[in-house]
């Protein structure tokens, strides 16, 4: 009976414990679902409130933007206001004086008349000289430069150019690559012209002939280039648009190659648009006085011991040597 009785205190014991334990378990988990919702309403009245700060902020910088764009907008009208009533204010002044009004016209006319006069006297001085020191208008390519003081660089540059290419190549007629026999015979015009540079005698006249693309117009410049002189390119084609101004373009042309302290060697590129018979039907007046001034200017060269070279890119071309005074 003891046994029994002892037994059944025992499960009762148990069994209060276990009612026990379950009642806290329960306890904690109500106690962590009530946490749980209060950090949920905490977060959420949180972000709410950041919202709600973020909102005012912003209308807050909305209203100062606003206002301050108002302030500026008012400074700058007033400034506007001023400035035109102190301009209403001067010419009230000026119309209203008669004195004031002759000054301020004369002024305006004075500074409108210095204004054209320093314009237009600055654009003929410059006219003048790009005429006296300028390159001519015919001229396409040139080693001298447009001015006198311009072509020092590109010669010098040139001129090492065409020494490390002779030294690359093993030969002396830079980067043409030619067939031996006519290399040989462009080599020997060149050390004769230089020759003759150096002697001060009369040149010799030299025909460049073959199809477009053959190098005729590089062999000018190179040939130029070994005999110590300047070169300047030039296009038959370019003459007979100039119509009547063709006549004065070859007289700068020529007067601009006499200043040429090395000499220069012209080459003409489609001579044939140019240089033809005097006699043809479908020649214009302007053309044929171009070609008579042409040769005109040729034969004074000639008497001046300056030399004329012609070659041609579908016929005949022309390139002409002066040796300058």
């Amino acid at each position: 009976m003891q046994e029994d009785s002892a037994i059944r205190q025992e499960q009762s014991r148990r069994a209060t414990e276990e009612q026990i334990q379950a009642q806290r378990r329960q306890t904690e988990r109500e106690k962590a679902e009530i946490e749980r919702e209060t950090i949920k309403v905490k977060s959420i009245a949180e972000a709410e409130g950041r919202a709600h700060e973020a909102r005012l902020a912003e209308d807050v910088n909305r209203r100062m933007l606003v206002d301050r764009a108002n302030a500026e907008r008012e400074k700058w009208v007033a400034a506007i206001n001023t400035t035109f009533e102190h301009i209403g204010g001067g010419l009230r002044a000026i119309l209203t004086d008669q004195n004031k009004l002759i000054v301020a016209v004369g002024g305006a006319t004075a500074l409108a008349a210095g204004i054209y006069t320093t314009r237009e006297g600055a654009r003929v001085i410059w006219s003048y000289v790009d005429r006296i020191l300028g390159q001519p208008s015919l001229i396409r390519e040139s080693s001298r430069g447009k001015y006198p003081w311009s072509g020092s660089v590109s010669r010098a540059l040139s001129t090492l150019r065409g020494k490390g290419s002779a030294i690359k190549n093993g030969k002396g007629f830079g980067d043409v690559i030619l067939h031996p026999s006519l290399q040989k015979r462009i080599e020997h015009l060149a050390k004769a012209t230089a020759n003759t540079k150096s002697h001060q005698a009369p040149f010799r006249n030299m025909l460049f002939y073959g199809p477009p693309g053959t190098g005729k117009t590089m062999v000018a410049r190179e040939l130029a280039r070994k005999s110590g002189l300047d070169y300047a390119l030039m296009t038959g084609g370019d003459v007979a648009p100039l119509g009547s101004q063709a006549v004065t373009k070859i007289h700068q042309l020529f007067d601009w190659g006499k200043k040429s302290k090395r000499g220069l060697l012209l080459f003409i590129d489609e001579a044939d648009a140019f240089l033809c018979e005097r006699n043809k039907t479908y020649m214009s007046e302007a053309q044929r006085s171009a070609l008579l001034c042409f040769h005109l200017r040729n034969v004074a060269f000639s008497d001046d011991d300056l030399e004329h070279n012609e070659g041609h890119s579908t016929c005949r071309q022309q390139a002409r040597v002066g040796r300058g005074k």
